[in-house]
């Protein structure tokens, strides 16, 4: 699901916002930590990745753990509409000038075991410059299987796959990662830093595990025309605030 990045937007006699919007987000920055975990939303998607929660249910005849009583039944039964999940006034913040405000949804065979959204935008500040910002929020649930395991052991393997695959994303500088208090049953902070197409791109994501679900925030964005790619710390940030409204909606969507 790689995704190349923006063309940069010409520096002298720049066209029109809209017509520069539309020729930077033709082509959007590439949430790599879900291409290390094999998942994709948005311009330019791709396939879901085969190991899925749904792939792993079928695997064991997708039975709930109430069928072996080795297994503790998993904790939370559906995921909520992954786009829904994250406020407009947080969109308006971390995405100023939204492609699509509603977000993106991401295709999906199994709702219930694994969604997404995607959201995209260019903030023309005129002689400022121009901020682009992408955010990625990827939802997996697994129920607890008889011959694969609970629902939490099998979110803690995915929740450990995709904090590898954030750390170790190809060409990236500058890698720092952290805990995140606080946040789920664990979460970890990923930053770094990736050149494309001349425009130096800042990253900021969060994996979160909250008993048997996992979500995975990307947040990151570049400057144009003038203006600084975001501080490390803002993406962190901003990665940090979505996944704590994605934690909350989650169990929201359970407490129906």
């Amino acid at each position: 699901m790689h995704r190349s990045a923006p063309a940069t937007p010409e520096k002298a006699h720049a066209p029109a916002p809209r017509i520069r919007l539309a020729r930077v987000l033709a082509c959007a920055a590439v949430p790599v930590m879900l291409v290390a975990v094999g998942c994709s939303s948005g311009s330019g998607g791709g396939a879901k990745k085969s190991d899925s929660p749904s792939s792993s249910a079928s695997a064991g005849g997708g039975k709930q753990a109430s069928s072996s009583p080795s297994l503790a039944p998993a904790k939370f039964t559906k995921l909520p509409d992954a786009c829904p999940s994250i406020s407009a006034k947080s969109i308006d913040k971390y995405v100023p000038k939204a492609k699509t405000k509603a977000g993106e949804v991401g295709k999906t065979s199994d709702p219930q075991s694994q969604a997404s959204c995607t959201w995209n935008g260019l903030e023309d500040k005129g002689v400022d410059g121009s901020n682009y910002r992408w955010l990625d929020i990827d939802f997996k649930r697994y129920d607890s299987t008889p011959g694969l395991g609970s629902g939490d052991s099998l979110a803690q393997k995915q929740f450990d796959r995709a904090v590898s695959g954030a750390k170790s994303t190809g060409d990236a500088k500058n890698v720092k990662t952290s805990p995140v208090s606080g946040l789920g049953d664990q979460a970890t902070a990923i930053t770094f830093d990736l050149k494309k197409d001349d425009a130096n791109f800042r990253y900021g994501v969060v994996v979160v595990r909250t008993a048997n679900a996992v979500i995975a925030v990307d947040y990151n964005g570049t400057g144009y025309e003038g203006a600084d790619a975001p501080a490390a710390g803002d993406v962190q940030d901003g990665a940090t605030a979505v996944a704590k409204e994605a934690v909350a909606a989650v169990a929201t969507a359970n407490n129906k």
